[in-house]
């Protein structure tokens, strides 16, 4: 199927260029129909490799149409995800395993088709306070928000506070919802503190809010957000994930080349609307610092994927074990996307 898929990668890649060497005409009109890939987005300029590969045409050249559609939360996004309303999904890998585990807040049950069939990064986590917090101490007896109470990122607050000193019974948590949802709560001193990415983190401490830490650096690797799917989904559109999955990396390569720098705060202030040259400038420099950016070549983290399974075992209900990390990601996809192909075009 792979095989067929990428010829007439290959014949459309001929044609365009046939068209433009002679103009217009048959070629064009010859050239295959592109995939459509629907993809589950949270809002926000983590999504950036993905508005790369839509602008610069990478996705279009290995055979897909992508549509980023946003979610209001994690719900919502497992919800879709299980009635096939989107194909992919851009979302935490503790989300993944949560479903599988049938742990998760939707009330949709079990999902042992959900996968993660590619990484991302580690969510550029920090733990972001009103600005009479100074200390983690602060918060004892404060309200904090989380996504939902038993996926998403919660885990890894509960462990950040527990880490220095905090129990579950010191504070208080409400769900309430996505990013978005959640700067916009902590804007409005509905609770004392919530986790952010970049980003809203940048934009918190422009207006005076505390950034007390980075969750990497409490809890250490992490894997964050992951491209997910059905397995059974994947089985059927094999080429169009493996074509995601190369785009998006070929994207992120791009992005870190400082002679896209340019080209690339265009594409982010583009597709993410009201953000300042100021904060794309403060964006870049977070989500691509070399140490602690976006995956390069959208790679998984196995010790960070170990770390999500600790929090699980640690803090889920009912408590299961949790130790292998391939139960929850499927590496075929990823290990067909790296071979290179001849028809790859590379920018």
């Amino acid at each position: 199927m792979i095989g067929g898929r990428l010829w007439r990668i290959a014949v459309a890649t001929l044609l365009a260029g046939l068209t433009l060497a002679f103009g217009p005409g048959s070629a064009e009109a010859q050239a295959p129909r592109l995939d459509e890939v629907s993809v589950s987005v949270f809002p926000g300029g983590f999504n950036w490799p993905s508005y790369v590969a839509q602008d610069n045409g990478l996705f279009a050249q290995h055979g897909i149409h992508v549509t980023l559609q946003a979610t209001p939360g994690s719900v919502a996004q497992m919800t879709g995800l299980s009635q096939g309303h989107v194909d992919l999904a851009m979302t935490a890998i503790d989300n993944v395993v949560a479903y599988v585990e049938g742990e998760g807040e939707a009330p949709i049950g079990p999902q042992p088709d959900f996968v993660a069939v590619m990484g991302s990064d580690s969510s550029f986590l920090s733990l972001v306070t009103t600005s009479d917090i100074k200390s983690y101490a602060d918060l004892r007896g404060r309200t904090l928000s989380v996504d939902a109470r038993t996926t998403g990122f919660a885990f890894v607050l509960y462990d950040m506070l527990a880490r220095k000193g905090l129990s579950q019974s010191d504070y208080s948590v409400e769900p309430a919802g996505g990013m978005t949802q959640r700067w916009s709560a902590l804007k409005q001193h509905a609770q004392a503190g919530t986790l952010l990415s970049t980003p809203f983190n940048i934009l918190a401490r422009d207006a005076g809010f505390n950034q007390i830490a980075t969750a990497t650096d409490v809890i250490g690797p992490y894997q964050g957000i992951v491209a997910a799917t059905r397995r059974s989904w994947a089985r059927d559109h094999r080429a169009d994930v493996v074509g995601f999955i190369r785009a998006y990396g070929q994207a992120v390569d791009w992005l870190y080349d400082p002679k896209n720098h340019d080209a690339a705060i265009r594409i982010l202030t583009k597709n993410v609307p009201n953000i300042s040259p100021e904060l794309a400038e403060k964006t870049y420099a977070e989500l691509l610092d070399p140490h602690a950016g976006f995956f390069r070549k959208g790679r998984m983290s196995i010790p960070g994927v170990r770390t999500v399974l600790a929090l699980r075992t640690r803090y889920a209900m009912p408590h299961k074990v949790l130790a292998d990390p391939m139960k929850y990601y499927d590496s075929s996809f990823y290990r067909a996307a790296m071979r290179q192909s001849p028809f790859v075009i590379h920018r």
